[in-house]
Formats: structure tokens, sequence, C-alpha cells
């Protein structure tokens, strides 16, 4: 039994591989790695796994409420059109190994997601003709197909226990921090974290981890606020976890200035994609122009990016962001037109089947969307809804490309130094320091990441997420069979990780009785205004949407500032009980994301994403100077940062992009 608050039981337990996390990457990490123990297992090698998830697995992730479409599918594609994309898309800075290797992989996980139950929308005809076998999908975009998924998560994660097992499978415990190696550290050794059911630690120990616990949101102040509140577009429960923990282990990180701010329907952050691209809406602005047109010239603004056939996703975010600064919104997506041209070839029953599928673009996947359509008495047919964009999000699976420097594909990267011993097996005009012998493998040894860890990629989506999963898997057995006679050591006693982890705890429980009221109290601050603190700071000096996402060098000096009296705070945080204890560590977690974003913003003295944010003190892309990536290592012990830049090389032809 637990014992009281505060005095947790603690829990040891030694595994070789750890999947952290229960999203898209983590459920494709646990179907695949079955067939490599298996292989490993016949050379005399039994390894251990286990999973562990804050929440569960069937309702975890970015795609936990559904989705109406899988965004990335190559079909008859080009994989390096496919890299040529993400490029374009993230202005121009990416790793081309890493997209090029998810684009070859990726619909091989869509083929199984339809195996598995997943209904997919095909063309006339080809009803009930799977993919695998030359069935035509419907496609919303070059790279989208349609679904009718909201169940898509609990497929994909029915198979992924059904293949972990679910002895290996241990829900509601939230890992809080990663431990190094004892003898070295730069490996990983370990994870400490929580159950957020009984009063329980667990320490786990290890040879190898995946860390898979998706992007960040709330680090910004939301859009919706008072009844809204809460309301985000990507998971608010993704609390830059992924990235907090990798930079405390010592990986390097890169590209987190990047972050995504979505143009979104107004107060529900529905999804505009199949607005778009499937019932092929446009956007206006308040008097029924499309802006997109009317300010196609600020393009030119931006070269070489805004010369591209298919313009970024912040540049036409850009091109709003003028509408609203100069008083011509609200701005619209005429649905009334989209679906009145649609009807035009229509009979009464096509019609009405259209509209159910402008209805069911919400409840796959963004319910309250639904509810602000029915609450407003709003038939899209006949009414035009607002769009607006959100506040900023971080993330490496979606359309961003921030996270961690991890290692690329064999056959698409150079080894990292001259006396590596595969260097004569990789052609010698690849970069140098993208290849260090496993897939997915951080600049930590052992830590190894996928999904939105990943950086300098992105438009990996749901499906790429779980093929990435899937390539980490079977690189992580490997890195366990060569070490497999490592023994790893915990760099810090058990005695004092528990402690770290119910200090929040300690808090309240050693002070509670100072005051009258509860969340009143000079020793400690609750979870909740802490968030509202850094909230706060990010919106108002790091380019959030009350200075319509603008920054300069003075602003971000004051949020350093108030960033660093914050994370004084952060020790004070309080645990009334296990969900506050969640709470508290998730901001921990979001304080030190929310620092390195600021930080490469800082450092990157350029606007690389207008329409995400502009550095007005320097609002021009510098092609020169900044065309490379951005890159930064934490100290932990001293609490500071270092920013350094990476040289970027393009490994398919981009030529094709532009006009």
């Amino acid at each position: 039994m637990a014992g009281e608050f505060g005095n947790p039981e603690v829990v040891e337990e030694e595994v070789d591989i750890l999947i952290i996390g229960g999203g898209m990457g983590a459920c494709g990490a646990a179907y695949e790695i079955g067939p490599w123990l298996d292989a490993a297992k016949a050379q005399g090698v039994d390894l251990k796994v286990k999973l562990v998830d804050k929440a569960a697995m069937d309702r975890s992730g970015a795609v936990a409420q559904g989705l109406s479409a899988i965004n990335t599918y190559l079909g008859e594609q080009d994989p390096a059109d496919y890299a040529r994309m993400v490029s374009n898309d993230l202005m121009g800075i990416t790793r081309d190994d890493l997209a090029y290797d998810l684009g070859r992989h990726v619909d091989d996980s869509v083929h199984l997601f339809e195996e598995w139950g997943l209904p997919i929308w095909k063309q006339p005809g080809d009803e009930g003709k799977p993919l695998v076998k030359g069935g035509k999908p419907v496609r919303s975009g070059k790279w989208q197909i349609m679904i009718h998924g909201e169940s898509y998560k609990w497929i994909v994660a029915e198979a992924a226990k059904k293949a972990l097992g679910t002895e290996r499978i241990q829900e509601h415990v939230f890992i809080a921090r990663l431990v190094n190696d004892k003898y070295d550290d730069n490996r990983i050794a370990g994870a400490v974290g929580f159950s957020v059911r009984e009063n329980k630690v667990f320490v786990y120990t290890f040879k190898a981890c995946l860390l898979v616990a998706g992007g960040c949101a709330n680090i910004f102040r939301p859009r919706s606020v008072g009844e809204g509140t809460g309301r985000a577009w990507y998971p608010v429960w993704n609390a830059g976890s992924t990235y907090a923990m990798a930079v405390e282990a010592g990986a390097e990180l890169t590209m987190m200035e990047n972050r995504f701010v979505p143009v979104r329907f107004k107060d529900g952050y529905g999804p505009v994609g199949a607005w778009f691209l499937l019932f092929k809406a446009k956007a206006t602005n308040a008097f029924g122009e499309v802006y997109l047109e009317t300010n196609k010239a600020l393009l030119d603004d931006f070269p070489p990016y805004g010369q591209a056939k298919v313009p970024a996703s912040c540049l036409r975010a850009h091109l709003m962001m003028k509408e609203m600064r100069e008083g011509r919104g609200p701005i619209y997506m005429d649905t009334v037109t989209a679906l009145g041209k649609l009807a035009e070839t229509m009979t009464p029953k096509e019609i009405k089947h259209l509209e159910a599928e402008a209805w069911e673009d919400f409840l796959d996947m963004c319910i309250g969307q639904a509810g602000v359509w029915a609450g407003e008495n709003i038939e899209p047919e006949k009414k035009n809804s607002e769009l607006i964009p959100t506040e900023p999000y971080l993330l490496g699976s979606h359309s961003g490309c921030c996270g961690i420097w991890t290692s690329g594909p064999e056959d698409l990267g150079a080894p990292t130094s001259e006396d590596h011993p595969d260097k004569d097996k990789i052609p010698s005009h690849l970069p140098q320091g993208w290849h260090w012998g496993y897939r997915g493998m951080t600049t930590v040894r052992g830590l190894f990441t996928a999904a939105d860890g990943v950086g300098a990629s992105g438009h990996k989506f749901s499906s790429g997420s779980h093929a990435e999963g899937r390539i980490a898997a079977k690189a992580m057995v490997k890195f366990c069979m060569d070490n497999k006679d490592h023994k790893p050591e915990l760099d810090t006693p058990v005695e004092r990780l528990v402690e770290q982890i119910y200090r929040p705890v300690r808090n309240y429980v050693d002070h509670q009785d100072y005051t009258t009221a509860i969340d009143v109290n000079p020793n400690y601050i609750t979870p909740k205004m802490l968030q509202l603190r850094l909230q706060k700071i990010m919106d108002e000096y790091v380019a959030g949407v009350s200075t319509m996402y603008q920054t300069n060098a003075h602003m971000m000096d004051v949020a350093e500032q108030k960033l660093e009296l914050l994370k004084e705070d952060a020790l004070k945080m309080r645990a009334k009980d296990l969900h506050e204890l969640l709470r508290a560590w998730e901001n921990y977690h979001r304080t030190l994301t929310a620092e390195a974003h600021m930080k490469h913003i800082q450092f990157r003295e350029e606007t690389r994403y207008p329409g995400f944010y502009y550095r007005m003190d320097y609002n021009f892309i510098d092609e020169e100077n900044w065309k490379c990536f951005v890159n930064s290592v934490y100290d932990k012990e001293t609490k500071t940062w270092t920013c350094f830049k990476r040289a970027h090389v393009d490994l398919v032809d981009k030529s094709k992009l532009f006009k």
C-alpha cells in the first residue's frame, strides 16, 4: 500500500527499453517492436520493454478526439517531392534526409490502419477496395486523404496494445524526469515519474528510451478565456515534456524558434483543411474580398519563398494578418459560395450528403466547433463563419519543425566524425553530423525520439508519427543488442529523485496551515496561477496574440528577466492532490520549453516565419546569414543555454518549388 500523501510508495523497475507516451508515435513503436524483440531473443538476448503513458492509450495524444483526414499519404508520389513540400512549407530549413526517409515508409502505416478497420473514403467504383490493392482514395489535397476518423485513435491503440501486450503497458503514470548514467553523462539510464491515481513514485532503469510525449500547447495565453478556458487547437495535455526532459538530459535541440499559428474557425478551433481543399472554399475579409489574391504582392517582400508555386502556411497567415491589422476584419470562410457551387451539379440527395460531410468534418475531430455552429444558428450553406489565427504552438509533426536534433538514416547522412567506423559506407558528399548510428537517436546515447520530438522535419502528421515510431523501435532494439553488456546506473540516488518529484506535495503539506484560505499562501503558488503568469509573459513579450505576433530584442530581454523569476517561483508550486502534482510538473516542462523558444527567437536575427511571428527589429528573411539550423544545448547545473548555428544542406533539388 502507498503511504500517506507526501510519503509515497517507491516502485523500482529495470527494463531494457522504455517507451514514454501513448500517442501515434508510441503506438507505432509498440506495434513494430515485437518482431525485432523476437529476432534478438533468437540470438540469445531477451529484451524487456515497457510503455508508460500519463493518460490512456485509447484517447491519448493529438489524435485523441479523432480526425477527418490522414494528412500524409504518398501513394504514387515521389518521396523527394514530399521532402520538397516539407522544406517549402517550413521556409527552406529542414532535414531532407528525415523527410525523405519518412516519405518512403509512411504509406505502410496507412495500409495497416485500413487493415485494422479505419474507414478510408474511396473514389466511385473503388468502394471496398483496399489502398494496398490499388483502391483510389478521395484526396482533399496532394498529400491528404479523407477518412471517417472519429475512432481513429481507438483503432490504432487497439493494434498497439495487442502487439505489445497489456502486461507491458502502464497507464496513468506521468514521467517527469530523465536520469543520466552515473559513469557517462551523455548516456541515458533511467526515468522517474508518479502515478496520477495512487500515491506512488516509479523509478525505471533502462538501456534505451523512446521519448514521445507530444508537442507543447498552453505556453501562450489562448484566445479562448472565461467560459472557453482550456479550449485550444493542439491537445491541452501536450506540455512540452518531450523537449523539456530531453534538454535536461543534455540533448541538442533544433529550430525551437519555429512555431505553428494555425488559422482556425473562431472560438471552436475547428479545422479548415477540408473546407479549403475538399470543399474549395475561400477565405475573405469583411468586404468579401479574397485577401490571398488582393494581398498577393506582399509575398514579394519575402524572397525566394514568396515566389513558390504554393506559398508556405506562414505566408498565407501573413496575408491574413494585413487585413486584421488594417481593420478589414472579421475574416470569414466563404462556406455559402463553396457549397453553392458544389451543389449546382448535384441532386437534392447529394446536396444533403454534402452538408452532412461538412458537419462530419467537425464531429470527427473537433466537436466543440459543431457546438459553436449549433449555438450560433450557423448553417454553413446559408451563413459564413469567422476565421482567426490561434495562439502559437510548438510541435514537430504538424506544420512545424521544432524539436530535437536526431540521427537520420544511414544511407542519407554522413557520420559525425572522420574516425566513425561506417565512414567509408556513407557517400562523402552528404552533410557531416546527420547520422551517428541509430535512426531517431538524439545526441544523448540511448535516448530516442519520434513524431513531435524530431526537429527540422515536420508534416508527418498522424500517419508519419506512427511510421517514425516504428522506425525508432527497430533502431532501439539494435542499440540494445549492440550494448547488451552495458549495465545502466542512475547518476542520482533514488531518495533524491523522489524528493524532487514530490517537492510540490511537500510545499503544500508543510505550509497548508499557514493561512485560512487554501489558495492564498506566501509559501507556495498554485499550478494554475503559475501557468497564467507564464502565458502572460509569452503572450506580451514573445510574439503572442496580444502583440499581433510581434516582438523584438528589447521585449525578449524583458521576457528573459521575467522567466528567470518565474523559474524561481516554479520551485514553490504546490500540489494539494495528485492532479495538481501532474499540473505542477506539466508547468515545469512548459516553462523550460517556453524558455527554449524565446532563446532561439532571440538568437535568430531575422523573421523566418512571417505570419507566425515577426522580429520587428529584423523584419526580413536573411538567406545569406540565417539559411541555417539554430540549435541549442542546456546546462542543467548552471541553468544556462548555448545557441549556435548548424549548416543547412539541400539533398533534393528545390528549384521545382518556384514559378
